[in-house]
Formats: structure tokens, C-alpha cells, sequence
């Protein structure tokens, strides 16, 4: 397979990505094709579709061995599940799909970029292809979750008692918001103590979560 594409936003690290695509709408992406693939014809007709799936390596997670079982976060990174069961990044190969919202198509110094909503792929992801979304096929309200049914999903509210969040422009503020209520860290971990960093938009964003709450304690522009 060939990249035809990668895609550029502003997560530089995986920590901090939202766990599925769509979690935080707000979160701003463009997907730039590979030279040999900057060919506008290739593209006619996208702009008619409201969504898109991607087809994207897990390039930071590639690795020599798989296991047929993992740890998914969303059951507290204890409990074993089948590795065909889960989205897990650790596969035999380490392909992943997600649904994005196409918000424009630019022509630009390099060719047709596509501008996306929601997506959850770190900055430089390669992308192996796109295919519209289908609403009346790919679409079905009656399907079961799983596991990730009775998986505890809940918003954190995220406190910034020093307006630190001031110094991010918008949308970009709402978007980091929304990526911290969504809980960043790994979900076995749960010291109210610790300060974890996460990487977004060139800024070290440091917090802390206590309960419900997490609280910004520090923004440190990135080097």
C-alpha cells in the first residue's frame, strides 16, 4: 500500500488525542496529499459529502510482535479483551478508521487540501485512503457496543481559575477544552496529586483532576 496523504493538526504527541473520532468536533485537521496524489480529479464530487472515512496507519504504535489480547482503556486498563474485539493501536496491522466531518475543500501551493472536523490522529499520521461516508449504509442506530456499552463515560468540567486559556486563540481554546473534559490520561491512573503535560497547538498544557474537575495549573509555550 501507498501513502496517499498525511494529516497536520495539533496534537505533535499521542497523549491527549480524543479515543474516537467525533468525541470533540471542535478539533481542527487538514489532510495534505503525498505529491504523486495531488491530482484534483481524484477529488471531484468530495465536497457533495458531509463526512468521510480515513484510512490511517497507527505509526507511533508500530511494532515487531502482537498479542492476541489487550487492555482497553475504557475498562481501566486491567481487563483483557480480544485484540479483533477492540480499536486498540496494537495490531497485527496497525490500520485505523475513523469517521470525520469534511468542512472544506482549498486548492492551495500543495494541491487540493481537505480541511476535517473530529478527527483523532496525531500530527504527520499517514493516511492510506479516504471514502465517503454513507449515511444510509454506514449508518445503524440499532447496533450494539459491546463492552464500550456499560464502560463508564463521563465529561470532566474543567477549571481554569487563572484565565489561563486567555492566551490560546479561538477555536482553538474550545477545542483543547473539549479534549481535557474528555479526560485525557489513561484510566487506571487517578492521583489528584500528580500534574500530567499534554502537547496542543504549540503549548505544554499542564492540569491536574481531582473527582469531576480537572484544573489547568500551568500553559508553557513549547521550544
Amino acid at each position: 500500500m501507498k501513502v496517499i496523504a498525511h494529516i497536520h493538526n495539533d496534537f505533535p504527541t499521542k497523549f491527549g488525542i480524543p479515543r474516537q473520532a467525533g468525541l470533540v468536533e471542535e478539533l481542527r485537521a487538514e489532510i495534505v496529499f503525498t505529491q504523486e496524489y495531488r491530482n484534483p480529479e481524484a477529488l471531484r464530487g468530495i465536497e457533495g459529502f458531509s463526512h468521510l472515512w480515513l484510512i490511517w496507519e497507527f505509526s507511533a504504535a508500530r511494532r515487531d510482535t502482537w498479542s492476541p489480547t489487550v487492555r482497553p482503556p475504557r475498562l481501566g486498563g486491567n481487563t483483557r479483551m480480544g485484540v479483533f474485539a477492540t480499536r486498540s493501536p496494537f495490531r497485527p496491522n496497525p490500520l485505523g478508521l475513523s469517521c470525520v466531518r469534511l468542512t472544506a475543500v482549498r486548492e492551495t501551493e500543495q494541491g487540493t487540501v481537505l480541511e476535517v472536523a473530529g478527527a483523532d490522529l496525531m500530527d504527520g499520521t499517514p493516511i492510506y485512503d479516504i471514502k465517503p461516508y454513507i449515511p444510509y449504509s454506514d449508518c445503524h442506530p440499532e447496533a450494539s457496543g459491546g463492552f464500550t456499552d456499560t464502560a463508564d463515560d463521563f465529561l470532566l468540567h474543567v477549571s481554569d481559575p487563572a484565565s489561563l486559556l486567555e492566551q490560546i486563540p479561538e477555536p482553538r481554546r474550545s477545542a483543547l477544552t473539549g479534549v481535557l473534559s474528555h479526560d485525557p490520561r489513561p484510566s487506571y491512573q487517578n492521583d489528584p496529586e500528580r500534574v500530567y503535560g499534554m502537547a496542543f497547538g504549540g503549548y505544554d498544557v499542564r492540569f491536574r483532576v481531582s473527582g469531576h474537575v480537572l484544573t489547568i495549573v500551568e500553559l508553557v509555550k513549547s521550544s
